[in-house]
């Protein structure tokens, strides 16, 4: 097979991130005024949207209606679903969950930032830092969202006082002292008037940081990625039914962690038995090495029984291998989580059932604060809840590894989405 870079095959210039905060705070107009001023909307969309706001009676394009787009949303004038948009610039691409900020929606938020490098938490420069700003900073910092960007929005309405921008700023800074997150960046903005959102604004003399689009595009997300723990779940067997591959057994999967370089030793979960990688392979290509998160397929040395769920790593670096966990959850479904319910598990690509034993305790999420007494988990609450499966899964803390760390739970005889779980 042919040799080539493996920084030829993966772009690391992609960023994905969510936007989050309390209902009119203007995440829509935000997300409007970044496609519009990048120059990265059709034309078909702009009439559509232009028409949309003639009906609605604006005087002129109401950004918020390139985001919002179901019926539902653009009626209440709300954002109910999580909507995905696509853009670029000359720097980087990128992927925007624009997420709903009513209590109700918790579900949709989790779902749009679960894969999230960065979250923008916007605060209505009129109103301040408020329990929805305590909600969402505290879901982007369980589902280790590495890097927040604060928007200060509607600094048009406060006269662009830099008195009010430090307040908030102050008062968000000593909240975020108890969560997780490494990298936060504050930006006064005005996502109607288009303040420091693409283009620096004469508005703000006394702010001397980056714009929002500027921001965004100087993220470092290559190191956000586990590089240190190699984990490669297998997703399928490859013997492929032709004379020119008759004696082809690939591992065909998705790396979530570590580094994989030809010649490694590895070991095979559950078996515990020790090969050397043989060749790594992608498009009939030979690579050198692999990583997160490129999808390839592994070849090794010695002819194994390996199957869908094993996993690929490395024998001096082995996952915890329980079947036991603590996860904490965030509750989807309108029929609680109750102790002794059974349920579907997806963990990587392993498919397992497993019994809740325990709900040990509720998140306030708005206060931090721990409710012990609570015998349900009722939908959008978040829990730490005590598990058992029916086989060993092989995993890492999410802190660790949002990859390895995360499960979600099925109901058995819907096969609907119930939660998502986050091992601790």
């Amino acid at each position: 097979m042919e040799n080539f870079s493996s920084k030829a095959y993966l772009d690391m210039e992609l960023l994905r991130f969510t936007t989050a905060g309390s209902v009119d705070d203007g995440k829509s107009t935000l997300i409007g005024r970044l496609l519009y001023d990048s120059k990265s909307i059709f034309e078909d969309q702009l009439e559509a949207v232009k028409r949309a706001s003639i009906q609605k009676g604006n005087e002129g394009i109401n950004l918020a209606l390139l985001t919002d787009g179901l019926r539902a949303e653009r009626e209440q004038g709300i954002t109910i679903d999580v909507a995905y948009r696509y853009f670029a610039t000359p720097k980087r691409k990128f992927i925007i969950a624009d997420t709903p900020g009513h209590v109700q929606y918790t579900r949709n938020m989790v779902t749009g930032a679960s894969t999230a490098n960065a979250a923008i938490i916007l605060i209505d420069a009129r109103n301040g830092v408020t329990e929805q700003t305590f909600r969402h900073s505290y879901i982007s910092s369980l589902l280790q969202i590495p890097h927040l960007v604060v928007c200060v929005n509607k600094m048009d309405l406060v006269d662009y006082k830099e008195g009010v921008y430090e307040g908030i700023k102050e008062e968000f800074s000593a909240f975020a002292s108890k969560l997780a997150v490494k990298d936060i960046r504050y930006v006064p903005i005005s996502a109607l008037k288009g303040d420091n959102v693409v283009e620096h604004s004469k508005n703000t003399p006394w702010y001397g940081g980056g714009t929002l689009r500027y921001i965004l595009e100087n993220i470092h997300v290559g190191s956000d990625q586990n590089h240190i723990d190699p984990r490669f779940p297998v997703q399928y067997v490859i013997r492929p039914e032709s004379d020119k591959y008759h004696d082809y057994r690939g591992y065909a999967g998705r790396i979530r962690g570590g580094v994989f370089r030809k010649g490694d030793r590895v070991m095979v979960l559950p078996s515990g038995f020790v090969t050397t990688i043989e060749s790594i392979d992608v498009f009939e290509k030979e690579l050198e090495e692999a990583f997160p998160p490129m999808s390839v397929t592994l070849r090794l040395n010695d002819d194994l029984d390996i199957s869908r769920g094993d996993m690929i790593v490395k024998e001096n670096n082995v996952p915890q291998i329980e079947q036991d966990i603590d996860v904490m959850v965030c509750w989807m479904n309108e029929k609680p989580l109750m102790a002794g319910t059974k349920y579907y598990l997806k963990h990587t690509t392993k498919d397992v059932r497993c019994m809740v034993k325990e709900i040990k305790y509720k998140v306030d999420v708005n206060t931090l604060n721990r409710i012990t007494d609570g015998k349900e988990l009722k939908m959008n609450e978040i829990a730490r809840v005590s598990l058992r499966t029916t086989k060993p899964l092989f995993f890492d803390s999410y802190r660790k590894n949002r990859q390895t760390g995360s499960l979600i739970l099925i109901d058995e005889g819907t096969n609907n989405t119930t939660g998502v779980g986050m091992i601790v």
